[in-house]
């Protein structure tokens, strides 16, 4: 569909330009990369990352999050690129919440999170479109009712076989029957 084709290049287009952002440039985005792993290695309870690990893994998911937007803009398995892009950005927004600053750096914040938080919703949308295609779930009930229809029709067309040669059977076995009781009543009026 035409809108598809204009709307999903057009979700694409902040994905891919913040993932180049961050891979080229990642000292713009290693401040909130290094609270948010500091975050996760605490709970974790391993070593706090350092700042070369920390820029390294601010550009790798740049790169990830350019690449999921170029496939969704272009077209190539947009759902999975769709939802990959959504499972990218979640982090983004909890490194984003405003919850526990201040001040300026709160509404900063707060515009990311929000931010973060629309692209994650639209970008699961997009990950669920079926393009006007039935899901799976129908698509299974479908083919179990043409199985069950397809099997109704085969046990009933054997039923009708069987009745039709058991009535054939025993009208050739009536026959038969009568064949020997005249065959019996000659043979007897022979002998008598």
């Amino acid at each position: 569909m035409l809108l598809r084709r204009l709307a999903r290049p057009l979700l694409a287009v902040p994905f891919v330009y913040d993932g180049l952002s961050a891979a080229l440039r990642p000292a713009e985005h290693t401040a909130a990369a290094r609270e948010g792993s500091d975050t996760i290695t605490q709970a974790l309870g391993v070593d706090p990352l350092d700042d070369t690990q920390v820029s390294l893994l601010v550009r790798a998911h740049g790169a990830v999050t350019a690449a999921a937007g170029v496939l969704l803009a272009v077209g190539r398995a947009p759902r999975t690129a769709a939802l990959v892009l959504a499972a990218l950005t979640a982090p983004l927004a909890v490194v984003n919440q405003p919850f526990t600053a201040k001040g300026d750096a709160r509404q900063e914040k707060t515009a990311k999170f929000v931010r973060n938080l629309g692209a994650v919703g639209a970008a699961v949308i997009a990950g669920i479109d079926l393009e006007g295609r039935p899901g799976v779930s129908y698509r299974i009930e479908q083919k179990r009712s043409a199985a069950s229809r397809s099997t109704k029709h085969a046990v009933d067309s054997a039923t009708k076989s069987v009745k039709h040669t058991a009535k054939s059977a025993a009208k050739d076995v009536e026959h038969a029957a009568k064949q020997a009781k005249a065959s019996a009543e000659k043979t007897r009026a022979k002998l008598s």
